[in-house]
């Protein structure tokens, strides 16, 4: 795959391998199985630019491609989904809506410590009543002078407990239906600013995801992203991006999930001989390698058509979904290799399944990306 990619984006591959092979896979059990975020970890990574991936060098980034973006949060994920979905929400919906629909002020304001990790971004749309219908959300934010009094309560929000910048989707004029919902920035530390308590999740346990409530929260009229208005509109753009990021989470897991199978087959006897040599796991081992490539190849081209500037939205839906849907197979056939060991939590296979779970719902459900996916072939795009 790597003889495929330019010179710079293996460079970037190996740089980030060896980075967390040596910082990240040491704790990658712990912080797991402790749901602790990895502060020690995080801060270097900041050094790094991995929090600016895509940030101009002259605003604080590293001022990499898109592809470079993707091989990043490949790489990241192989070794903790639960980090490589901090680094990816960070990028792709926390800075990248700044980025392409701030002002200069606000830009100048937020992006730099952003692109150094010194804050950390999240996109809080989600709430109780409103998930894959974005247009459901009930949160407000009412005009009241030079600020808006905030009212929401986002759910499920990754980054949340430790995220200091917060993209709040809300109704700015909530008789307007869609077209009322705008983004304004809240700050971690405003009065009426509330995070809730950490959710005890299945997977990706290492990321602080909480709820964030805002209670009567004044948020200066400053922070609102672009026009009262334009929040579908932000929230789609980023979701593209976003989506994408999603992608090459879920095939980092599911190359972690092959490696290891591969490992634990050429090390496991039964029968007198590896179990590499029997034919149902070397057919499980082909379809999962099979599967890895082909999700890893989507990723890239829709990287590489937004490097190019073309259209990318449901390219970027195929990558999500197939490359979520292989993650869950790929690990579902690593542990299944494993046996009952694949089922204790001595060996990563375990933490590899249980993460790759949840790719296929955030970002946009499979069942969402097949219906945007759909449209897009039937209206001729």
């Amino acid at each position: 795959m790597d003889m495929l990619l330019e010179e710079k984006h293996r460079a970037v591959r190996q740089s980030v391998r060896r980075f967390c092979d040596r910082e990240l896979r040491p704790i990658a059990a712990q912080i797991d199985q402790e749901a602790r975020f990895p502060w020690e970890v995080i801060e270097k990574m900041g050094r790094l630019g991995y929090f600016g991936i895509q940030v101009p060098q002259s605003l604080g980034g590293a001022g990499l491609d898109s592809v470079s973006y993707a091989i990043t949060i490949e790489e990241i994920a192989r070794v903790s989904g639960s980090i490589g979905l901090c680094v990816t929400v960070h990028n792709s919906v926390g800075v990248f809506p700044i980025l392409a629909f701030g002002s200069p002020d606000q830009i100048e304001r937020w992006v730099p410590p952003l692109a150094r990790g010194e804050k950390i971004g999240a996109f809080c749309l989600t709430e109780p009543n409103a998930g894959s219908d974005a247009s459901g959300i009930e949160a407000t934010a009412l005009a009241n002078g030079d600020r808006y009094l905030v009212n929401a309560n986002k759910v499920f929000v990754t980054n949340g407990g430790v995220a200091d910048v917060c993209l709040i989707f809300c109704r700015t004029d909530p008789s307007a239906g869609r077209r009322g919902i705008s983004v304004v920035v809240a700050e971690r530390g405003t009065p009426g600013f509330v995070t809730g308590d950490l959710e005890d999740l299945c997977g990706m346990r290492a990321n602080p995801v909480c709820s964030i409530r805002l209670n009567d929260c004044p948020v200066p009229r400053q922070n609102l992203l672009a026009k009262e208005g334009m929040g579908l509109k932000i929230g789609l753009a980023a979701l593209d991006t976003g989506r994408m990021g999603i992608a090459a989470q879920a095939v980092g897991i599911a190359q972690a999930g092959l490696e290891e199978a591969v490992r634990y087959a050429r090390q496991r006897h039964q029968f007198g001989v590896p179990i590499a040599q029997h034919q149902a796991i070397q057919s499980m081992i082909a379809d999962m390698a099979t599967q890895v490539d082909a999700a890893r190849l989507m990723v890239y081209r829709a990287a590489a058509l937004k490097d190019k500037q073309l259209p990318f939205s449901k390219e970027s839906a195929m990558a999500k979904l197939l490359a979520a849907e292989t993650a869950s197979r790929v690990t579902d056939m690593a542990v299944q290799i494993h046996g009952g060991y694949g089922y204790s939590k001595s060996y990563p296979v375990e933490r590899y399944y249980r993460d790759a779970r949840v790719t296929r719902i955030y970002e946009g459900t499979s069942e969402i990306h097949r219906m945007v996916i759909a449209k897009s072939v039937l209206d001729g795009a």
